[in-house]
């Protein structure tokens, strides 16, 4: 695959510069790969978006 495909102006404006006072409170964007959908949310939410025999650890 042809990395430069990945290739994107990000605008530095957009770039956060320290974490989320709330670290579970960071955005998360969340792509459904059939339907193409896009939804917004939090990563507190991340476990309504993986699979039921998904494991998530934490360090």
């Amino acid at each position: 695959m042809d990395s430069s495909l990945f290739d994107y102006h990000l605008p530095t404006a957009r770039i956060a510069q320290e974490p989320a006072a709330q670290r579970d409170a960071s955005r998360l964007m969340v792509v459904d790969r059939k339907t193409r959908q896009i939804t917004h949310t939090t990563f507190a939410q991340i476990g309504d978006h993986l699979p039921a025999n998904c494991a998530l650890l934490s360090q």
